[in-house]
């Protein structure tokens, strides 16, 4: 009954109308008829190409939000305003997108705040009795808008947010909430969140929950979430485009490797190629870089010489095999005959081997 209690709880937080109350539809104006003269075409400000500059993924996540801040405000909740430095992200970071490196739609929206205001709270909690050295006066944990707080400590200027107490398992799926309405989890940010969860103790039908998958889903998140180096999916960032298959082939090419991987991956991630691509593309290069196979190595070679300078032989050395190979121009008997005394000299030289190891005791 509590679980469910606790489900119903959260459920009401997120649930609602998509416009907050007392925000109608915009309107919009029919064409003008042949008798009536045509409007004269209005001007957009610069705040509103910014603001349009927002992808269709973060329109639909204001809407979603903004359900979610009619909702809190049916709850009696207040919108505050808080300094940016009294606030923590969450205890588990779900993002490894470096801002506008690449998160491209985040420079927008730092424009469409710093130009219209931030039309969206975002929802935190008191934080943790861990977290209140931090600083004098109250401390707040972020649930959700993690980018609005980023965007908000760009532009130097307080955040708008609503303070609701919550539980880590009611912050954990508000996160997971609201990862899957704004823009989606990659694969491998929802593989370090889930790997990420379930080391700090959460239940495993929370953490699906929490990322919406099944099981079996789950198991190949944190499947890749263990195979691949953390500091290497660091230097790679979210790749949205390298889906399940690649990132799991990756992590077998970790598992199955004679243990060169890391040395090939340090030093791909730290050339100046690497660094300038885009995310997808350095998954792409250390992939790539991992799937070539060292060119094998030449064989050392030494050479034999005759009494008149010409070559009799060459010795080739590669690992623990010799192979010795004559001149065309040596006489075969040469080579008949020093075949035929190699057993009787190589068991006369393991004699006197044995004989020097016998004087030594």
């Amino acid at each position: 009954m509590a679980g469910r209690d606790r489900k119903n709880s959260i459920k009401a937080l997120f649930g609602g109308d998509i416009l907050p109350a007392g925000e109608a539809a915009p309107e919009t104006k029919a064409a003008p008829t042949a008798n009536e003269p045509a409007a004269a075409p209005v001007r957009t400000s610069s705040g509103a190409v910014k603001a349009m500059g927002l992808s269709l993924t973060s329109i639909t996540r204001e809407a979603e939000e903004a359900r979610a801040l009619r909702q809190a405000l049916q709850d009696g909740e207040r919108i505050v305003s808080l300094d940016t430095d009294k606030i923590d992200v969450s205890f588990v970071n779900d993002r490894l997108s470096d801002e506008e490196r690449d998160d491209p739609d985040f420079l927008a929206l730092v424009d469409s705040i710093r130009e219209s205001g931030q039309q969206v709270p975002i929802l935190v909690r008191p934080a943790p009795a861990g977290n209140a050295d931090k600083g004098e006066g109250d401390r707040y944990q972020v649930a959700y808008g993690h980018r609005r707080l980023r965007a908000a400590r760009r532009l130097g200027q307080p955040v708008k947010a609503i303070v609701k107490t919550l539980s880590d398992d009611e912050l954990v799926l508000a996160q997971g909430k609201e990862n899957a309405e704004r823009r989606n989890l990659s694969f491998i940010e929802r593989a370090l969140f889930a790997h990420t969860l379930v080391r700090r103790g959460f239940e495993r039908k929370l953490v699906c929950d929490a990322l919406a998958v099944q099981k079996s889903e789950l198991s190949r998140l944190l499947q890749v979430a263990d195979a691949v180096p953390f500091r290497f999916v660091r230097e790679i960032g979210p790749a949205p485009k390298a889906g399940r298959e690649r990132w799991m082939a990756l992590g077998a090419l970790y598992e199955n490797g004679n243990g060169a991987e890391i040395e090939k991956s340090e030093d791909e991630v730290h050339s100046e190629r690497f660094r300038s691509a885009t995310s997808d593309e350095r998954f792409q290069m250390l992939f790539d870089r991992l799937m070539r196979r060292a060119p094998k190595a030449a064989p050392a070679t030494e050479a034999i010489i005759r009494p008149d300078g010409g070559v009799l032989a060459h010795v080739e050395r590669k690992g623990k095999a010799v192979r010795i190979a004559f001149a065309p121009e040596v006489d075969p008997a040469f080579i008949e005959a020093l075949t035929a005394r190699m057993k009787d000299d190589y068991a006369d030289f393991l004699a006197a081997r044995k004989d020097a190891k016998a004087g030594k005791t």
